[in-house]
């Protein structure tokens, strides 16, 4: 039975962190019974092959391998126990408890898969964590998840991690049809239970802020190097804010439905019942009731209001009616 990859990195790893020179790549594959397998039944390029991935996964995982030139012109490689050992880890109950509720926060097979590893390195070193109750510290029922259902996150979250560009289909909420953008990702935040992202638009050269469920097909990696610099990260907090309508810049007033529009209700700085009904709505509409609101105006109130359907009619500013207006026979058009 062939061994394990797994059995084989740690084979690999334990070989270069016990030996005090550099070993070569043949005596490497002399001193590791899985290169020995494959050495019997795979040819020499298959098997140098396998040695390179192994090696990258190795230090993908974080070891540090040094390659050092042989008296011979042969390379050799070690991993020494000094450059891949980990400082002491120095964490009061609070800040363990909250590392272990962040690692439960992600839902994503990638991101699970990462916080649970390090966890388990971090219990290994002695680390209580928010699942092992500390002595008189109360435990919370709640657990908090941030749901990333979108295709797109986990290869813009990469994109953002490695400093890629990328390339992906945009449907903006006006448009019939998506559009190619060309991006050079910075940050994904999460406003509202929705996903932005903030990058470099190459094509219009700007800033500009996405929303990850209209972003249509595979997002695709492009090679090079960025071209605009990257803002602070608070800038690209405030951007991101400003997108997604949570920066006012003026006031609108609207019309709501009685008993509807609850989250438009909670940030309305004045209600009062309105004397008559909207213009157009039938008797039965009429009979329901409407209210007139004051809310905060700002960049993305006419995408949420459009959300509300039938229950909102926008009466002022003049330029907020049309843009909601436009966004619903979008929807209408298809």
């Amino acid at each position: 039975m062939a061994i394990a990859k797994a059995e084989r990195l740690m084979n690999l790893a334990l070989c270069l962190l016990e030996t005090r020179r550099p070993l070569t790549k043949r005596e490497l594959r002399s001193s590791i019974e899985a290169y020995l397998e494959a050495d019997a039944t795979g040819s020499e390029e298959a098997l140098n092959r396998m040695f390179e991935r192994d090696k990258d996964d190795l230090r993908e995982l974080g070891l540090v391998i040094e390659t050092v030139d042989g008296i011979d012109g042969e390379l050799g490689y070690l991993a020494r126990r000094d450059s891949n050992r980990l400082p002491p880890i120095t964490l009061d109950p609070e800040e363990a408890a909250a590392l272990g509720l962040a690692a439960k926060v992600w839902q994503q097979a990638r991101l699970a898969g990462a916080a649970s590893g390090a966890l388990q390195k971090l219990r290994a070193a002695g680390m209580p964590l928010a699942d092992e109750p500390y002595e008189n510290q109360p435990q919370s029922a709640l657990e908090p998840h941030i749901p990333a259902h979108e295709a797109a996150f986990e290869p813009l979250m990469l994109a953002c991690r490695d400093r890629r560009p990328v390339v992906f289909d945009y449907r903006k909420s006006t448009a019939a049809r998506p559009e190619r953008r060309t991006v050079e990702p910075w940050i994904l935040e999460c406003w509202r239970g929705h996903w932005y992202l903030a990058g470099w638009d190459r094509d219009r050269a700007a800033e500009r802020v996405f929303r990850l469920s209209r972003i249509t097909g595979r997002v695709r990696s492009r090679a090079g190097a960025f071209t605009a610099k990257v803002p602070d990260h608070v800038t690209v907090r405030e951007t991101v804010e400003s997108w997604a309508g949570e920066t006012a810049t003026g006031t609108a007033r609207i019309r709501l439905r009685a008993g509807h529009g609850y989250p438009l209700r909670a940030k309305a700085i004045s209600v009062r019942p309105a004397v008559d009904p909207p213009a157009g709505q039938s008797e039965a509409a009429a009979a329901d009731g409407w209210d007139e609101l004051e809310i905060p105006y700002g960049h993305g109130l006419d995408a949420w209001l459009v959300e509300f359907g039938p229950d909102v009619v926008v009466l002022e500013p003049a330029e907020l009616r049309a843009d909601v207006v436009e966004r619903l026979r979008a929807v209408a058009n298809g």
